[in-house]
Formats: structure tokens, C-alpha cells, sequence
């Protein structure tokens, strides 16, 4: 690989464009379009790009020093999917069903929440107060706890392990009723 005086991989100019645009945004097309590739070659150009060993290398240090710097790895990540994960509703209403002033609310309530709409309506003498408060996705959550390197929840087994299991189970359910 051919670096320079300092060390670093040395990379063609729309190269280094791709490699600023994919940072930015990891979608190989567009970002190819964006350093000046031709839209018609662009996935093939992306594709080319992305197992280009210098390429590679270039934005393997660059999301090192960006991980580094912003201090958001993949540890925070989970750090921040286990806590959204383990946020409980009793926490921010009260005994009676009621929605707590944020103010009192967890910091990960807080933080976690996608969207909060309060309207106040007059009727008369009535005034109706109405809260939207958009809760995180748990679903998703744990998705994205289960897609992480070290969980690989939704991995096939390798070995006989799983396929026992599923001769075990098929051999239940062939003795329920219905």
C-alpha cells in the first residue's frame, strides 16, 4: 500500500471523496455519486471502493478516530439499547394513571422519548389538557440488542443443537390435540 512521509494511506481524490461521503452517510451508491462517479457505474464503483484495501483501511481509521472522539462506540450503543430496553412506565406516571411533570422523570425516560405534543383546550369553563407522548419502540430495541456482535440472537446454530431441537418440538406438537 503506498502511504506517504507521515504514514497515512494515500488515496486518489475522488477516493477520499467517497471515503468522506460514506462516513457521512453509508449508502455506497450515493456516496460514489457524490465523489463524481457516474450514477449509471455507481453501485459498481461503490462495490469496487468498499473492497479496495486501502479504501478500507482509510475509513476503518477514520471511524476509529470519529468513534474516539465523539466517545460513541458500539458499547454505548447497547449501553444506551439496555437502557431504552429497561425503561418501566410506572416511572413517569403517577398512582393514578397520570403523566409526572417531566422534571421528575428518569433521565433515560427523558432522553428515550421520540416525541411529546401537549395541547390545551378551552370549552367554556372546561379545559381539557391533552399529552401525545411517542414512547421508543421496544420491539426495535431489542432488535437491535439481538443484531449486536455479542448477543447473536438471530444467528442459525452451527451445529445439530438447533436442528434436535426442532425434531423435538415437531414431535410435540404432533401429539397436541387439534
Amino acid at each position: 500500500m503506498a502511504k506517504t512521509a507521515s504514514g497515512a494511506v494515500e488515496l486518489t481524490p475522488r477516493q477520499s471523496r467517497f471515503v468522506d461521503e460514506y462516513l457521512i452517510e453509508p449508502n455506497g451508491k450515493q456516496a460514489a455519486i457524490a465523489a463524481g462517479y457516474a450514477a449509471g457505474s455507481a453501485d459498481a464503483a461503490a462495490s469496487r471502493l468498499l473492497r479496495n484495501d486501502k479504501v478500507r483501511q482509510v475509513l476503518d481509521e477514520r471511524r476509529a478516530l470519529r468513534a474516539k472522539r465523539t466517545q460513541v462506540d458500539a458499547d454505548y450503543v447497547l449501553h444506551r439499547l439496555h437502557a431504552i430496553d429497561q425503561l418501566d412506565i410506572i416511572d413517569i406516571l403517577d398512582d393514578a394513571g397520570n403523566v409526572r411533570p417531566v422534571k421528575e422523570w428518569p433521565k433515560a425516560w427523558r432522553q428515550s422519548i421520540t416525541a411529546a405534543d401537549l395541547h390545551e383546550m378551552q370549552t367554556g369553563d372546561v379545559m381539557t389538557v391533552v399529552r401525545k407522548i411517542k414512547w421508543p419502540d421496544k420491539l426495535k430495541t431489542l432488535e437491535l440488542i439481538g443484531k449486536h456482535v455479542s448477543v447473536k440472537a438471530f444467528e442459525a446454530e452451527k451445529d445439530s443443537g438447533a436442528e434436535d431441537m426442532a425434531a423435538a418440538l415437531s414431535q410435540i406438537a404432533e401429539k397436541l390435540p387439534g
